[in-house]
């Protein structure tokens, strides 16, 4: 039956051999002398002539009944090898490589009458007979190009599977002839195609190693035609069970994926398909994948223009990571490169920002604690960073793509496979220098996206979590750039950024010794700068460690002090930040972080700041936020009552930064409820210079004392024998608003105060509660008075020196 179906089709091309070589005779018309020029091959023509059902490889020379074929059947019977040889040569040598056309055409037709009376003999001949018709497929004259193709056709289906040790240069002519400009010499060329695929399809001699090579050099053309042969190949020995050809997918990924950017739909298609069936075979046998060795190319074609190569790039991607699991982690660098950007497409490419999300969050859970704790000088195995150009990458893509792991010294057997299994007990060591320089270029990068952005800070903060030890030897490069992402328009990436900031700042690896702050990051000049006078305490033999952390501020590691006085920094140059995003940055801060320990620490460094006006500004700021927050409840519990040492020691930090603000202080010494302390401000202010702001931050003073937060002071003036110094303090503000809205408002509240006599109460003796707790804080209200005084002489001095400049610069615009 198969042969009776063989030969159906050979003769089925028998046929169609005739009508192509008719209308191509019809078209052409033969030329003279051509009875001269074939006398050596035994006639002026070679008619065709099916015998049994054959096709058009079975051939007699008409004239005689094909002389050639007798003298050659002749000395096959008396098996004489030399003579055969000789006639082979004639042909070859003083016909088919003639200079004359017509005796080409004479010898090509001859060899192929030569080899059919040859029959199963002629595998003996195949490399005689084969080279002089090859060397005619590049003849410039078309028809000489047919006849080659037709002779060789006939050499083909004679020898069968005997042709397969020539293989390689069968296959070299054939995709020449697949991008032949001329249709009957490409209808020709199919039909030898066909055959060569059966025949290939039917043995399993063939030498699939020789010819990798050969696919891996033709499959970077750029004819359409000569890329739809390659595809059509792939595909019929991809789908032979006795050929492995995904064992050297590696060779041929690169090239498939550029075919897959052809402007023709079809080869398009075709090399989807293609791509989607090795895709297939790579799910069934992960174990048998060579996964490293096509890590890099997929990287560079995930970064692709075209939509389509780029899809299907990511979706490899993502079945590599998923299958290949940690084997895939040395490429990490690379990945992200590809993948981050992708995060940020709009609707138009949501497919393709799918599948890179499933990617990067794939990529994040192969990190695990156990990598911040390898030696990465001891390596257990050695994997491949970046594949042999010469095999898969053109150095001119290499180059161009900037995507290759930094890893890439390492070289990969081709023996070598990863296994799944073996995946999970092979240590892997994880290139962090690689991903972080990636994340830290996307973070300067100003034109990404905003998903890209949050990505990329989820993946830092995700790193400081599993690699602390390793990724706080980085933290001072990053240190700035996160300092930066704060002014960020988007709300999800400050928060994200907060994140990893306060993740550096509470680290307990931040407190190793090696891997601590420096003195240049930490002050590092710029266009505005808080200047933090040293203190003789902290420069104590640690040296440059002393400035690192403030000696009443509690310690969380070495880098919390030196990230409140960068933050600080970063508002004290860039006011609008601090005005628009100032109270959500601090807010947030709270809730990652220890609320006491950061006004604490700000409250340190802002009383040593020389610029007084941005003082003043930062305290008003930090005190509406505590006053206001709710995420400071219990902070201002703490503060209310001033019952430990600790919030007392706070009272007092708070209380001399607050300085630079008298509002703001008195509002400090009412939270706290150091009533009396509050009128001793308040007598203060007459000595001051009362400007609007002042007034205005009164006015709010007294809005805020109408609110939820203020209700315990509210009700202790039901008290009024006990707090009679609550009651002068709220007079002393009402006696410096001007007549306005406030000034009614607390006007109202005072009337509202009750008779003292008819409060009276037998309990009357018992000395006060307040007096209690004033004199058990053991506080030194003199000498924070004192201290009041003195920082508001050095504001009220600022301004005038501010005034005498603005004056100096009119006088100047005048003249």
């Amino acid at each position: 039956m198969a042969s009776r179906g063989r030969a159906g089709r050979a003769g089925s091309r028998g046929r169609r051999w005739r009508r192509v070589r008719g209308r191509r005779d019809h078209e052409r018309g033969a030329g003279p002398g051509a009875a001269g020029a074939q006398r050596g091959a035994g006639a002026e023509r070679q008619a065709v002539r099916e015998e049994e059902g054959g096709g058009p490889g079975d051939r007699e020379v008409s004239g005689g009944r094909g002389g050639g074929c007798r003298l050659v059947r002749e000395f096959v019977a008396q098996n004489n090898t030399c003579q055969i040889k000789h006639v082979i040569q004639i042909l070859s040598q003083e016909f088919a490589l003639s200079q004359h056309p017509h005796s080409r055409k004479g010898g090509l037709i001859g060899l192929a009458a030569c080899s059919i009376a040859l029959g199963k003999d002629s595998g003996l001949y195949l490399k005689e007979l084969i080279e002089p018709v090859l060397t005619c497929f590049n003849d410039a004259d078309s028809r000489l190009r047919y006849y080659a193709c037709e002779a060789l056709y006939n050499i083909v289906k004679v020898a069968r599977g005997s042709v397969l040790p020539h293989f390689n240069v069968l296959f070299d002519g054939l995709s020449k002839l697949a991008a032949d400009p001329d249709p009957n010499v490409k209808s020709g060329s199919e039909l030898l195609d066909r055959l060569l695929k059966d025949i290939v399809t039917e043995s399993n001699q063939f030498d699939l190693v020789g010819f990798i090579p050969l696919l891996r050099e033709r499959i970077y053309s750029n004819n359409q035609y000569a890329r739809q042969f390659i595809i059509s190949w792939i595909l019929v020995l991809e789908s032979v069970p006795d050929i492995n050809l995904l064992d050297y997918l590696p060779e041929i990924l690169d090239g498939l994926f550029q075919i897959l950017g052809d402007n023709s739909k079809e080869i398009r298609k075709m090399c989807e398909v293609a791509l989607g069936e090795f895709l297939k075979e790579i799910k069934k046998n992960p174990s048998s994948v060579k996964f490293a060795e096509m890590a890099n190319i997929l990287v560079i074609h995930c970064q692709a223009a075209d939509d389509l190569i780029q899809l299907t790039a990511m979706c490899w991607m993502r079945e590599f990571i998923q299958l290949a699991g940690r084997v895939m982690l040395p490429y990490s660098s690379g990945i992200l490169t590809a993948v981050l950007p992708c995060l940020s497409y709009d609707d138009r490419k949501k497919n393709i920002k799918e599948v890179a999300n499933v990617c990067n969050q794939s990529l994040m859970k192969l990190v695990i604690p156990e990598d911040d704790e390898m030696d990465e000088t001891k390596q257990s195995m050695t994997l491949p960073a970046e594949p042999t150009s010469q095999e898969s990458l053109s150095k001119t893509e290499a180059a161009s793509s900037g995507s290759l792991d930094a890893s890439g010294d390492s070289n990969f057997s081709n023996s070598s496979v990863f296994t799944v299994t073996s995946s999970e007990r092979i240590q892997v060591t994880l290139n962090l220098d690689g991903i972080v320089q990636v994340l830290d270029c996307h973070l300067h990068d100003t034109s990404i996206g905003m998903m890209t952005r949050i990505a990329v800070l989820k993946w830092l903060y995700h790193l400081y979590i599993k690699t602390p030890r390793k990724m706080f030897r980085h933290t001072d490069s990053l240190f700035p750039i996160l300092l930066r992402t704060l002014s960020d328009e988007s709300d999800e990436v400050i928060l994200k950024d907060l994140e990893v900031l306060a993740e550096i700042a509470s680290s307990p690896a931040g407190q190793t010794e090696g891997h601590g702050p420096s003195d240049s990051s930490d002050v590092r000049p710029g266009p505005v700068e808080l200047h933090i006078p040293a203190r003789t305490s902290q420069l104590s033999s640690s040296g440059a460690k002393g400035l690192e952390c403030s000696p009443s501020t509690p310690t969380m590691n070495s880098y919390f002090y030196k990230f409140m006085i960068n933050l600080l920094k970063r508002f004290s140059s860039e006011r609008k930040l601090l005005e628009n995003r100032g109270a959500f940055i601090i807010r947030q801060l709270c809730l990652l972080l220890n609320a006491e320990n950061i006004f604490h620490s700000m409250a340190d460094i802002l009383l040593r700041e020389e610029d007084l006006k941005f003082a003043s500004t930062m305290v008003h700021t930090l005190n509406t936020i505590l006053l206001t927050s709710s995420e400071l409840f219990q902070l201002r519990n703490q503060l209310k009552d001033l019952r430990t040492p600790e919030s007392r020691n706070l009272f007092c930090c708070l209380y001399r930064s607050w300085c630079h603000n008298p509002v703001t202080t008195v509002s400090l010494c009412f939270l706290t409820q150091n009533y009396k302390h509050a009128y001793d401000l308040i007598q203060k202010f007459g000595d001051l210079e009362v400007t609007v702001d002042f007034l205005t931050e009164v006015d709010k003073l007294v809005q805020l004392i109408e609110c939820p937060i203020f209700t315990y002071l509210r009700l202790q003036l039901l008290d009024v024998k006990n707090n009679p110094y609550l009651i002068k303090a709220l007079y002393g503000l009402l006696m410096l608003l001007p007549q306005s809205s406030a000034f009614q408002l607390l006007s109202h509240r005072l009337q509202c105060v009750p008779n003292p006599e008819l409060m009276q109460t037998t309990d009357s003796t018992k000395p006060s509660t307040g007096f209690k707790r004033m004199t058990a804080s053991n506080i030194d209200y003199t000498e924070l008075l004192q201290h009041f005084e003195k920082v508001q002489n050095k504001h009220l001095e600022a301004r005038h020196q501010r005034a005498g400049r603005a004056e100096q610069l009119d006088r100047r615009v005048v003249l």
